[in-house]
């Protein structure tokens, strides 16, 4: 039976597993940790007791149906990987040609990590395929992104700075009633900062983004759900989905200010953005 090693910072267990198929009338510690893990993105609304009974199927069957799998309510290695897991022989994620090794991705982000690469990597990997971004053009506008907003490789949330808090007040009330983020109440601010690989922010994008990912209003409601590396992955994929046109033209032309602007508004990180992606493409061979 194949090892799962739960990777994702926040689970209630992170010890080693063997787990091929969990089924309705198993029970235990592996039934357990996924249903703390199902909880944790809003699926699971039962005790978490570790038995596997009709509340567990039907949450696993709401999970699988909103990433695209069969919904059967059985724990299968793809939904292990769909949840986060990583499974010993487990097919990778299709692929056009553009994949990175994690050594690569290492020499990218060089203060991060190894272990939040060796987790995080192909979970983003996946999402972009899932959208058919893997290219190497692509897979390297997600990397450097990432490298802008978060050098740790991580999802992570906004920091307070002058652009949302202003000295001496209520930490991010400069968001709060932005018309252009969709914030109208007092803490709106606070509740819809920056989160996720792609520093997600407003409260329009938490709700754009919940509906165009399934997740009915989770994101509105429960917005540190997007920091789950699963949901933060697939967050950056679909942003980079509905604005690759622009993104592609202005990477093809060398203009890495409209290719960065293309993502967050701005120019914030564009260093760091440029030297990870032309670092990038050197270790991929890519011009």
């Amino acid at each position: 039976m194949p090892n799962l090693m739960p990777p994702v910072p926040g689970m209630a267990n992170q010890t080693e597993l063997e787990l091929a198929v969990l089924r309705p009338g198993d029970s235990g510690q592996a039934v357990r940790i996924i249903q703390n893990r199902l909880a944790d993105l809003g699926f699971h609304q039962g005790l978490v007791d570790g038995s596997y009974g009709s509340v567990t199927q039907k949450a696993v069957a709401a999970f699988q149906r909103v990433n695209g799998l069969n919904p059967t309510g059985l724990i299968d290695n793809m939904t292990l990987r769909a949840l986060g897991y990583e499974v010993d022989n487990a097919t990778p994620a299709p692929s056009s040609g553009g994949g990175i090794s994690v050594d690569a991705a290492v020499k990218i982000f060089p203060d991060a990590p190894v272990n939040n690469i060796r987790s995080y990597l192909p979970i983003v990997v996946r999402s972009l395929a899932e959208l058919r971004l893997d290219d190497p053009q692509m897979l390297l506008m997600a990397l450097a992104t990432i490298k802008a907003e978060s050098a740790a490789f991580a999802p992570i949330s906004e920091y307070q700075s002058a652009y949302n808090t202003a000295p001496g007040g209520r930490p991010y009330a400069l968001y709060d009633f932005r018309k252009d983020l969709g914030n109208n109440a007092t803490g709106d601010g606070d509740r819809y900062k920056g989160r996720g690989f792609i520093q997600l922010t407003g409260k329009n994008n938490y709700q754009t983004y919940s509906q165009r990912l399934g997740l009915g209003n989770l994101l509105v409601d429960r917005p540190d759900t997007a920091n789950d590396p699963v949901i933060a992955s697939r967050i950056l994929a679909a942003f980079l989905k509905d604005k690759e046109g622009p993104i592609r033209s202005a990477l093809a032309a060398g203009d890495w200010a409209t290719a960065r602007k293309s993502v967050n508004g701005g120019s914030h990180g564009l260093d760091q953005f440029k030297l990870a992606f032309q670092k990038g493409a050197s270790l991929m061979g890519y011009t």
